[in-house]
């Protein structure tokens, strides 16, 4: 299952936009970039635990609204609900995007990913864990806690991780391009000896 193509198309070009190097004016030879795996081995583990931290965070976050759900007014309980509902599509669409980004180091997928995390999941957890009027229980705290300090980390590594990714993209056009560009002088220059000798 791979994104749509359009979709594929904007992160990819919103991708080369965020993450690219200013500062590179050309190529960089680095000794073989089409050997160079850059995915982040960091992010792959924090990936790796946070899917196994969620279920907890998850049956965690039920309990302890169960537990202080007769006491919160109308609209917090109709708040709290949506957010824990958001959260949990989000973070396994998120966690999804992230493995295959990493793992294929496909440049779209990673930057959903990191939007996702940006945008979208280190808001809502945050509102959970900062809100007063949650009347959030020592438990909620430590697990939301957690969970931001996964996305915290997530959101620095993938954003690094993007960089790098783009950068090895852009060096892989540069030398395919200066190769076809040495093939077409090459034949130029056969051409050139063919025209002569006639």
């Amino acid at each position: 299952m791979e994104l749509p193509e359009p979709v594929r198309l904007r992160l990819g070009n919103f991708s080369r936009t965020v993450f690219s190097d200013s500062n590179r004016t050309g190529p960089e030879d680095s000794g073989g970039p089409d050997n160079e795996m850059v995915s982040s081995l960091a992010l792959q583990m924090s990936l790796y635990f946070n899917a196994y931290f969620f279920p907890l965070w998850w049956v965690s976050s039920i309990m302890m609204l169960h537990m202080k759900y007769p006491v919160l007014p109308d609209y917090y309980k109709f708040i709290v609900v949506t957010v824990i509902i958001l959260i949990t599509l989000i973070e396994a669409i998120r966690l999804y995007l992230g493995y295959m980004g990493n793992l294929q180091e496909k440049v779209p997928e990673l930057a959903g990913f990191w939007l996702l995390s940006l945008l979208l999941q280190l808001p809502l957890i945050l509102f959970l864990l900062f809100n007063e009027g949650l009347a959030n229980l020592p438990l909620e705290k430590a697990i939301h806690i957690v969970f931001t300090m996964f996305l915290t980390f997530q959101v620095v590594s993938a954003f690094l991780t993007l960089r790098k990714m783009v950068n090895q993209l852009a060096t892989r056009f540069h030398h395919q391009d200066f190769d076809r560009l040495s093939a077409n002088r090459g034949g130029m220059r056969t051409m050139r000896s063919c025209i002569e000798e006639i």
